[in-house]
């Protein structure tokens, strides 16, 4: 008997399994994610305690099988084999057996100590269906264990069967062989025993797997013959024989005779423990579905639905915003009042709190934007939206699953462009890498709520900014058309959409969903924005001799004597106190416009001055090639007069109103923002991802004069149609 004090367990499963809904009702908060060594394949690790034991979680990618055809499958397997979980949990989507059963015979053949979590039994429950959950653990010698993971339902036992078959106390478990019929088991005895002397790997590999992996012509297992001696080059002859041999037998290549052996193993599985629902009953998601993914309404209810995330993002993130501004505000005066006047004071407050304070208010949005996503996601509307825009995609030479890291770009580009490597096809990745960045990312929308609150009515906000949002998708179906008929020319490669059911999420996974992606952005604070918010101070704050055009000191010096000599008269000092403020703040910014950054700006200001942009918008574009909340905090600096100006309520929004920008200049603005290259992290990956710097450079250069071309087109058309 084990008995084991720590235990390290797997997670497995199919997509759309509620796998990491199950890994979060199983860790809590108590994950990290990160990704997996040398990949970009994101890497989920929690820890639980149950039963004495102290439970390590890994959630694995993914994967619809253990064929090594994509990162996800190799990165699966590769841990099963090489780390050893002392269990694999195998996430079963219990509406859709057959499909995840597949994936199960695989890990047995693993050799792997395995437990079924059939998940989602309340939907299999609700459709009449039925599974023998003991008979089906006795079959394959892996217990079963109904759960709902969203409801937290099944978790106890879950872990109870877990620690039982890692102690190696649960009566079930027992090693199986799925056979294969007698005449590819003639062939399969003698390739495992060369397989077993061979000892290919540092780390012991199944040989009976590594014998029908080398059949079924598996790259990696391949490679690692090939790599060894002799005997490797004898034993590839003996494989490659067999597989002709079992092609004469068969007419068909024998990894296609092995995967349907195997389904036909989980056929009779099926048959000894599976209850079909009555023919007559139609599933809640269908009925739901005839709704949502009608050909009619459909689409404008998909609209509908993201408009209202844009207005409830905005309506709901107005009160907290407030709030945060505030604060910020109190700090940064209260900073000023504690510390000495000088250049360390105003790099702390200009600098540091002014900057990342300025892009922190915007928090309560980025967080309900998620929230609001998390739902669409979790519920399985979000696939509905693939199959929505399939024709449309198909438009533009992509098919619908493309949709699907459009959609992702909403949260974060660079791993919605990580997620384009799902498509079967190269000239597909391309393609959907190069329009991902025209989906506006959550970094744009503090610039969004921003530059809206200063220049729109309220009431209309959220109008505007899902008119932004909208007009990134239209962009991306145009360029995509466009590249689709020029460049990458070609059709999209064929694919079956999968339609998970509806469920409807827990508010305990939406908190841990929202804040996984919320504390990324946090993480920027302390980062990169923090540091653009001091390099942006200090190119504002040098040179510290710029020539003024007037004297305002003695100005401003003569206006406090003669407010002296009045003495505190209601108005009049009111007067005074606005005369010297207004002085102050012209003194400030003639100072900064001679600053380092006012000559770049100035430098830059002829090429947007037609999209009606100044200098300091032109700055804060430059700036935004490092992260987009940037541009939040660029125009933070270079607007703010210090901390008497927010004593006196002159605000960045404010700054902004009294600014030479027209609302027809400040949509276009926001729409330059929308379109031009994504940050710098972004660009990262789609170089990592493309693997040439040609597709990268031409991804920043068209989306730069694409970014122009649109600001110009709405400035100046919107001036010709007397909008401006």
């Amino acid at each position: 008997m084990k008995n084991t004090k720590t235990i390290r367990i797997a997670l497995a499963g199919n997509p759309n399994s509620g796998k990491t809904t199950l890994f979060n009702a199983i860790t809590g908060a108590h994950h990290h994610v990160g990704n997996w060594p040398g990949v970009t394949v994101e890497k989920k690790e929690g820890r639980t305690t149950f039963d004495g034991c102290e439970i390590t979680v890994v959630d694995l990618p993914g994967t619809y099988s253990l064929t090594a055809y994509s990162i996800e499958e190799i990165v699966a397997r590769r841990f099963i084999v090489h780390e050893k979980p002392d269990v694999v949990v195998h996430v079963i989507d219990s509406n859709n057996l057959e499909r995840s059963l597949f994936l199960t015979t695989q890990l047995l053949q693993l050799g792997s100590r395995l437990v079924l979590a059939l998940n989602m039994s309340d939907a299999l429950h609700q459709s009449g269906a039925r599974i023998d959950a003991e008979k089906l653990g006795a079959l394959l010698g892996a217990p079963a264990v109904f759960t709902v993971g969203h409801k937290g339902e099944g978790i106890r036992d879950l872990l109870e069967t877990v620690v039982k078959v890692a102690r190696n106390e649960h009566p079930q478990v027992r090693q199986i062989r799925i056979p294969y019929g007698h005449e590819i088991e003639d062939h399969l005895g003698p390739l495992t025993e060369k397989a077993e002397a061979l000892e290919l790997f540092e780390v012991p590999h199944p040989p009976r797997w590594v014998a029908i992996k080398a059949l079924e012509k598996d790259k990696e297992i391949l490679q690692a013959i090939r790599d060894a001696d002799r005997k490797g080059a004898l034993f590839l002859e003996e494989i490659e024989e067999t597989r002709k041999h079992l092609y004469s037998l068969y007419g068909e290549e024998p990894e296609t005779v092995f995967t349907e052996r195997l389904y036909g193993f989980v056929a009779g599985i099926l048959k000894e423990i599976y209850a079909a629902p009555p023919l007559d009953r139609i599933s809640r998601s269908d009925q739901i579905d005839a709704i949502l993914t009608h050909k009619i309404f459909g689409l404008p209810v998909f609209f509908l639905m993201i408009w209202a995330v844009f207005q409830l993002t905005f309506e709901v993130g107005a009160a907290p915003m407030e709030w945060i501004d505030a604060f910020v505000s109190w700090l940064a005066n209260f900073t000023a009042a504690h510390m000495s006047p000088g250049l360390i004071e105003n790099l702390v407050v200009d600098g540091m709190i002014s900057g990342v304070g300025a892009v922190l208010v915007f928090l309560p949005n980025i967080f309900i934007l998620f929230m609001c996503i998390s739902f669409l996601e979790d519920s399985g509307y979000m696939a509905r939206a693939a199959f929505l825009t399939d024709r449309v995609m198909h438009l533009l030479g992509l098919h619908g699953k493309a949709f699907i890291p459009m959609l992702m770009g909403f949260g974060c580009n660079a791993p919605a462009i990580m997620a384009t490597r799902t498509l079967e096809s190269e000239r597909d990745r391309i393609l959907s890498i190069l329009i991902n960045p025209l989906m506006s990312c959550s970094a744009r929308l503090p610039v969004y709520v921003l530059v809206t609150g200063a220049f729109f009515p309220p009431e209309h906000a959220g109008t505007v900014i899902f008119s932004l949002y909208f007009l990134g998708l239209v962009l991306a179906i145009a360029m995509g058309r466009l590249f689709s008929k020029t460049i990458l020319p070609g059709e999209a490669a064929p694919f079956v959409m999968e339609l998970p059911p509806y469920r409807l999420p827990t508010a305990r996974g939406l908190l841990i969903h929202t804040w996984d992606r919320g504390k990324i952005f946090l993480r920027k604070m302390g980062g990169v924005i923090l540091v653009g918010s001091v390099a942006i101070w200090a190119l504002s704050a040098f040179p510290r001799d710029v020539p003024l055009s007037r004297d305002y000191d003695a100005e401003i010096g003569t206006l406090q004597t003669e407010a002296l000599e009045w003495g505190d008269t209601g108005k009049i000092a009111e007067g005074f106190k606005k005369q010297i403020a207004e002085l102050e703040a012209a003194r400030e910014a003639e100072r900064i416009e001679g600053s380092y950054i006012g000559r770049i700006g100035k430098a830059m200001e002829p090429v947007f001055r037609p999209l009606g942009f100044d200098w300091r918008n032109a700055v804060s574009l430059f700036t935004g090639f490092v992260a987009k909340e940037i541009v939040v905090s660029t125009l933070g600096v270079l607007y703010q007069v210090g901390a008497e100006a927010d004593q006196k309520s002159e605000g960045l929004i404010q700054a902004l109103r009294n600014s030479d920008m027209t609302p027809l200049a400040a949509y276009a603005f926001m729409a330059f923002v929308l379109i031009y290259t994504p940050c710098l992290g972004t660009v990262a990956v789609i170089r990592r991802e493309t693997n040439s710097i040609k597709w990268t450079a031409f991804s920043v250069g068209y989306a730069v004069a694409l970014a122009w071309v649109v600001a110009f087109v709405i400035a100046q058309g919107g001036r010709l149609l007397g909008l401006g």
